[in-house]
This record gives C-alpha cells, structure tokens and sequence, in this order.
C-alpha cells in the first residue's frame, strides 16, 4: 500500500522567481531611510568619546536600538563596520591562535590573529563593534583586555584610524550576563542607551539623526588643554581619595570608577568638550560615564568655581569687585573671601572683607552675606574699631536671624 504524503510539491513556476524580486523591492523600500541633524545628546557624547580615539560602551536595555545606532554611526562617519559578537568567541580570538612554525625552539610560536582583524588592518580605519559584551565569559573578558586598551591581537596591532565602540545588556536582562570585570570596565567610556519616542517615530517614518564628528575649533585647542588640565589636577589637589577608589559592590565595579587612567580619559574629554562648544548636559554624560556619577557630578561643581574671582584680588579693590550673579557661586566667593581674612588676620583687610559684603548685598540677594557676616565678625580682634559698613548691614542679618527664629519655632509647633 503505498504511503501518502500531507504535502503536494508543486513544481517550480518561473513566475517565483520575479515574485521574489518584486519582494525584493518592497523590503528595499522599508530600509531606505534618511537622516537629518538633531540635537541629541546621546549622540553627541558618543561621537566625542569616538573622536578623542576612547573604547566607548554603551549600555540599554535588548532591542532598544545600540546595534542600530552604531551601524548609522558607521554609515554617517565612512567607517568600515566590523561586528564581533564577544559571547560567542573563545579567549584566542583575542589573544591570538598559537600556530607552530619550522623551529618553535629558535623562532618561537607566533600567535595568530584573526581574519576580522587582518581586514581592519587592511584597510587601515573603521569601527570595531564589540556586542553582547555583558555575556561574554570572565575568561573572554580577560582575554579582551589587551584589545580594548592596547590595540592588539596577537602579534598583530590595529592601526590608529580604528575605533572601538561595545554594547552590553543589563546583568537582569542579559542572557547569561555576566558582570564586567573591573580592570576591563575601567577602560570603557560607559554611556547609557536610552531611546527617545520622536526619534524612533521619526526614524520609523523614514528619518533617523545624522551623527557628525564634533567640529573642534583650531583656535581653540590649547585653551582646551590648558582648562583640561588645570580643572582636573586642581579637583585632584582637593579630594586626594578620588584619585583612585575602587567600588566596594560587584555590581558598581563593573561600571565606571576613578582611578588614574580614568581621570586621564576625563581629562581628553574635558578638553574635547571644551574645543568643541559641546553643551554641560553632553560633559556631564561624558564624565559621569568615565569616572562615576559621585566623582563626575563633584568635578562638574569644581568647574563652576574654576574660574571665580580671586578673594585677594576681590580684597584688593572691594568697590570694583565683580561678583557672580548665580547665588551658589556668589556664596563661595564670599565664603573665600572670610577664609582668607581667617589665614592672614588684618585690620585693612578685616574692613575690606566688610565692604564686599555691603557691595554684596547692593548687587544681589542679601541673605547670602548672613553667614559670612557672622563667620567675619568672629575674627574680629578687641583693638580693631567696627567700621561703618557694618551699619548697612545690621539690618539685614538681623531680619535674617529673625526669620530664622520663626522658622524653627514654626517647624517645632509643627512636629508637636
């Protein structure tokens, strides 16, 4: 009895052929899209990061679009893009394959690299996605280091026009994630990758933004440095324990953390951002990204007072002193001024201090002089007589007193 089949095979028509070609074109026309500048800021402090030559990573949830994003980057920049998936790849992918020669005694044993990295070579630029960083192994982790930091596998080194640029799941939402090792997370950039709903209802309609390298101004390339370098090792001076802090959390040392080669990547952005006219917002991902977001955030603060006036100078001539118009900063240069009136005690400078607050208090908010006021009046030594300055400003500190008063007794009725 002779078996029946479910299926009928049709035999083949030529008509398939030109059917399929015809789908062809229809999904040609579903990937064809354009671009058009945007301000992004993600896309911004990636494409500084890709410009100072740093290995960037960039972390977001799956299907959010990391893989998507580097192929426009690719595209928008003329870089061959080269893809390796790091999960999947043994530790000598890295490393380089040992390959036994005529006489490994007197010639050794080189070790190969691979055909993806003879072809970046080759072409002598283009961008090195690395993918699924987070499932990689600790072994491959290990493995990548070299590549990230010096540039080489194997015996072989990839030349200065190649970028590096990984993207990573979250642990919870990686499949078999694993968590970064330290020594390897602190050679990234590390960007988070979030998605912005107009741009992907732009993109999905045909356009997406167009990434541009930062147009650096040439005039302004050793300012940059200088600004970099001054701001950097000033905050350094001040907080000794940032220099290098490893977190305590497994979770956190896989992300950024200070140490000295991150703060020398900072110091590239920092004048990257600077040479560029880039916006706060964009440094702020930057440094946040390269040294966490507590040290980031403080060195962000410390550039805000970089370039406050000097309180010697501001002693020097108080009526012509030009101060802050923002409070916060207007407050420290006053509390500058009273801690350098506590280090060299003075009876000329003691009156000058009290005449920059009286011009403190016409040009601006004058419940930001209270607490210097009170902190100068403590320094006063029994020979020196009160200037009359002060007289213009008894009333202020008074009612600031006065409502500081009420305030407490409100506050304490309050939790009765």
């Amino acid at each position: 009895m002779p078996l029946s089949t479910p299926f009928a095979v049709a035999s083949a028509d030529p008509a398939d052929g030109s059917r399929l070609d015809v789908a062809g074109d229809l999904l040609a026309l579903l990937r064809a899209a354009g671009t058009e500048p945007r301000p992004d800021i993600q896309l911004e402090a990636l494409t500084l990061a890709v410009a100072a030559d740093l290995p960037v990573l960039l972390w977001g949830e799956p299907g959010i679009g990391k893989t998507a994003a580097l192929t426009q980057l690719a595209a928008s920049l003329d870089l061959p893009l080269t893809t390796v998936i790091a999960s999947v790849h043994e530790p000598s992918d890295f490393s380089g394959l040992p390959v036994v020669g005529d006489d490994p005694a007197e010639q050794g044993v080189p070790l190969a690299p691979p055909d993806w990295a003879v072809r970046l070579v080759r072409a002598g630029r283009g961008l090195l996605f690395l993918d699924e960083l987070s499932t990689a192994p600790p072994a491959v982790q290990a493995a990548l280091l070299r590549l990230v930091l010096e540039r080489r596998i194997g015996a072989l080194r990839l030349p200065p026009g190649v970028r590096i640029v990984a993207a990573a799941n979250p642990r919870s939402s990686a499949a078999d994630g694993w968590e970064l090792s330290p020594p390897l997370a602190n050679r990234f950039v590390h960007l988070p990758w979030q998605h912005d709903h107009e741009v992907v209802v732009r993109g999905l309609g045909g356009t997406w933004p167009r990434a541009t390298l930062p147009r650096l101004d040439p005039e302004k390339l050793p300012q940059a440095v200088a600004y970099a370098r001054r701001a950097v090792c000033a905050f350094l001076t001040a907080r000794p324990p940032l220099v290098h802090r490893l977190p305590s959390g497994e979770t956190r040392r896989g992300g950024p953390w200070p140490s000295p080669r991150s703060w020398e990547m900072t110091l590239c952005l920092l004048a990257f951002v600077t040479a560029a006219g880039s916006s706060r917002d964009v440094l702020s991902l930057l440094v946040r990204g390269t040294v966490g977001d507590g040290p980031g955030l403080e060195l962000l603060a410390s550039l805000d007072r970089l370039d406050l006036p000097d309180p010697e100078t501001l002693l020097a001539d108080p009526a012509g002193a030009e101060l802050p118009e923002r409070g916060d900063l207007r407050q420290a240069v006053l509390d500058g001024v009273v801690a350098a009136v506590r280090e060299r005690p003075d009876k000329s400078r003691w009156d000058a201090a009290w005449a920059l607050l009286v011009r403190a208090v016409e040009t601006g908010a004058p419940d930001l002089v209270v607490v210097p006021a009170t902190s100068l009046a403590a320094l006063r030594c029994q020979e020196w007589q009160v200037p009359a300055s002060i007289e213009q400003l008894a009333g202020v500190v008074s009612l600031a007193q006065r409502a500081d008063r009420a305030a407490a007794r409100a506050a304490a009725s309050a939790k009765a």
